[in-house]
């Protein structure tokens, strides 16, 4: 269980971050900061493609150090992507995969979780942090709920693609 990771998506998907909504102002800018503008995806144009760089910035958050793109070429794109996820925790150096088809699969608190055809038609569409594990159900931090962050409950089922397990980061002596 990655204790850290979990508390941390906790605390940062109760912080109410949100795209434009209901005449507000979005409030993503803490998330989009970590990401280098481009003329293709700018802060403006995230609407409702927010998930998985609300899950980088809460990665970062716990202390870990990833780049917004990895650099190998196995990797497809930035971690705002949901695909980059999975890629990256495939490759030899990481083995931080686990498929929801493997025989061993368990979720625990800490996993970043992605889901296929959840809100649309297609894999690797949303993705999120378990904080809590019920018998039939998954609590999720996550960005991009109906355009907010939020503790959501879902059902443990066959949207669920895999995991990336990270290990949790040493302990600071103190």
């Amino acid at each position: 269980m990655n204790t850290k990771l979990m508390k941390t998506a906790k605390k940062e998907a109760r912080k109410f971050f949100h795209g434009d909504i209901m005449g507000a102002k979005s409030n993503l800018q803490p998330i989009a900061k970590l990401f280098p503008t481009s003329p293709t995806w700018q802060l403006e144009q995230w609407k409702n493609c927010w998930c998985a760089a609300f899950v980088y910035y809460c990665v970062i958050k716990a202390g870990y150090d990833l780049p917004v793109k990895y650099p190998s070429e196995a990797v497809s794109c930035n971690f705002a992507g949901v695909k980059a996820w999975e890629e990256w925790a495939k490759l030899s150096e990481n083995q931080y995969w686990l498929s929801s088809k493997s025989p061993s699969f368990t979720l625990e608190p800490g996993d970043i979780v992605l889901f296929d055809h959840v809100f649309l038609n297609q894999e690797h569409d949303h993705i999120g942090i378990v904080v809590e594990v019920k018998r039939n159900t998954i609590k999720t931090a996550e960005g991009n709920f109906n355009n907010v962050s939020a503790i959501v409950e879902r059902p443990i089922e066959e949207h669920i693609r895999g995991v990336v397990r990270l290990p949790e980061i040493a302990k600071e002596k103190g």
